[in-house]
C-alpha cells in the first residue's frame, strides 16, 4: 500500500477553525470530538458507541514518520512494484471483471489500465489491505499535530459510515493512515464518491471489486479526468531539446513537441492536445510526455515518483512496451539530497520540507539553479549541481 493521504490537502466537512484542534490529554481530545460530532448533528448515543473502543495507536505515529519509498528513483520504483506477476494478475482481473471496467469506460470515461494500476499498487488487487483499526488511526493521526487539519474531518466521516451500517469502529482495518478497502479510501472519499458497483445494497470497499473499482472510478473523475483521453506516453527527445522547457511546470501543444523534435516512442503523439516532457531521472533517462490528465493522478498522491510509476504502469497494462531506462546520471543520497535542498532554501527556493525527497518542488529549485549556472536544465539533481551550489 501506499500512502494517498499524507500529500493531498482533503476537503473538510467542518469549519477551519475547529479542525485545527490537536494534541494535549487524549481524553480530553476525544470529548472535543464528541461534542463536535453532536453539533454536526450525530446523535450523543451514536457518538458514545463509536468512541468506545478508540485507543491511541503509537504504531501508525510510527508508520507516519517512516515512509521511505518516496525516496526512491523512478526506475527504482517502478522496477521494483512493476513485477510480471502484477502485470499477469493485472491481465487476468481486466478479463474476470470486464463487465465492470466496460461500464467504468462508459460512465466514466476512464481506461482499465488506469484502475487496473491504482488497485495493484494500493493493495495488490486487493490483497494486502492493511490491519491496522481504522478508528484508531484516524483519531490517532487527528490527535497528533502534524496534519490534523487533514484526519480530524474523517473521524467526523467515518461516524457518518458507522450510523449508514457500513463501518465498525471496532474491527474495521485497513491501512495506518485510515485508508480503506481494494482501492484505499478514506471515509469522506467514501461518502462522497461511493458506488454500489455489484447491487448489494452497500458500498463494501473490502470485499466486493465491483465496488471498490466503481467508487475508484467517480473519484478520479471527479478529480477532473477527461474521458478517454491519453495520460502518459514514452518518447525520445533530441539531444539539443531546451532543458529549460521540460517538467511539469511547463506545457506545450503536442505539435510544437514535435516540432522540436520530440516522437512517441512507440504508436502516435497525441496531436490535439498538450503536453509536458517529463525526464524523472534527468535527460539521460526515460522520456515522458505528460497530458493533461496526467495531473488527475496528482489529486490522487502529491508523490512525484508514484504518481509517474502509476501512470506508466497503467501504460504497460494497456500494451505499452517496457521504457528505455537509457544511461542516467547518478543521483543524490538521502544526505546529499537534504544538503542540496538546505543550499536551495538558503538561496530563497520553496522546496517544503527538507527531507531529502525529490519533490516537485525541489525539481523546480534544481531547473532554476541548473539554468543560472549554466547546466542542462533537466532538474535532475547531480553531485556536480551540488558542488556548484
Amino acid at each position: 500500500m501506499f500512502l494517498r493521504t499524507a500529500f493531498l490537502a482533503g476537503l473538510s466537512l467542518i469549519p477551519a477553525p475547529a479542525i485545527a484542534q490537536c494534541g494535549g490529554d487524549f481524553s480530553s481530545f476525544i470529548n472535543g470530538l464528541k461534542s463536535e460530532a453532536v453539533a454536526n448533528g450525530h446523535a450523543p448515543k451514536t457518538v458514545d458507541a463509536f468512541f468506545a473502543p478508540i485507543r491511541l495507536d503509537q504504531k501508525v505515529i510510527k508508520a507516519d514518520r517512516a515512509q521511505g519509498f518516496f525516496k526512491k528513483t523512478f526506475i527504482e520504483f517502478s522496477q521494483a512494484v512493476i513485477s510480471k506477476n502484477r502485470l499477469d494478475h493485472g491481465r487476468n482481473n481486466a478479463r474476470k471483471y470486464a463487465d465492470v471496467f466496460d461500464r467504468i469506460e462508459r460512465d466514466f470515461g476512464i481506461q482499465r489500465g488506469v484502475l487496473l494500476a491504482f488497485w495493484a499498487l494500493e493493495t495488490d488487487y486487493g490483497a494486502v489491505q492493511g490491519d491496522f483499526n481504522t478508528a484508531n488511526a484516524l483519531v490517532t493521526l487527528a490527535h497528533d499535530c502534524r496534519r490534523p487539519h487533514l484526519f480530524r474531518p474523517q473521524v467526523l466521516a467515518a461516524i457518518e459510515l458507522f450510523e449508514r451500517g457500513d463501518f465498525d469502529p471496532a474491527s474495521t482495518t485497513g491501512a495506518w493512515a485510515g485508508e480503506i478497502g481494494q482501492v484505499q479510501m478514506l471515509p469522506e472519499d467514501i461518502l462522497r464518491n461511493g458506488v454500489d458497483g455489484d447491487g448489494d445494497g452497500h458500498v463494501r470497499l473490502k470485499t466486493s471489486a465491483a465496488d471498490a473499482l466503481m467508487s475508484g472510478a467517480k473519484m478520479i473523475k471527479g478529480f477532473g479526468w477527461r474521458a478517454n483521453e491519453p495520460w502518459l506516453q514514452e518518447v525520445t527527445v533530441p539531444e539539443d531539446l531546451d532543458w529549460r522547457l521540460t517538467g511539469l511546470d511547463h506545457e506545450l501543444p503536442v505539435d510544437e513537441w514535435a516540432r522540436r523534435g520530440v516522437k512517441a516512442h512507440s504508436g502516435e503523439l497525441a496531436r490535439n492536445l498538450k503536453g509536458s516532457i517529463l525526464l524523472p531521472v534527468g535527460r539521460k533517462g526515460p522520456a515522458f510526455i505528460a497530458y493533461p490528465n496526467f495531473h488527475v493522478y496528482l489529486k490522487w498522491n502529491q508523490s512525484f515518483v508514484y504518481v509517474n510509476t502509476a501512470a506508466y504502469f497503467a501504460t504497460r497494462l494497456d500494451g505499452a512496451p517496457v521504457f528505455d531506462a537509457g544511461n542516467p546520471e547518478p543521483g543524490l543520497g538521502d544526505k546529499e539530497m537534504k544538503a542540496l535542498q538546505q543550499r536551495l532554501a538558503a538561496r530563497g527556493h520553496d522546496v517544503g520540507k527538507i527531507d531529502g525527497i525529490l519533490g516537485e518542488k525541489t525539481r523546480e529549485a534544481v531547473q532554476k539553479e541548473q539554468e543560472r549556472l549554466g547546466l542542462p536544465a533537466d532538474a535532475w539533481p547531480t553531485r556536480a549541481l551540488l558542488d556548484r551550489l
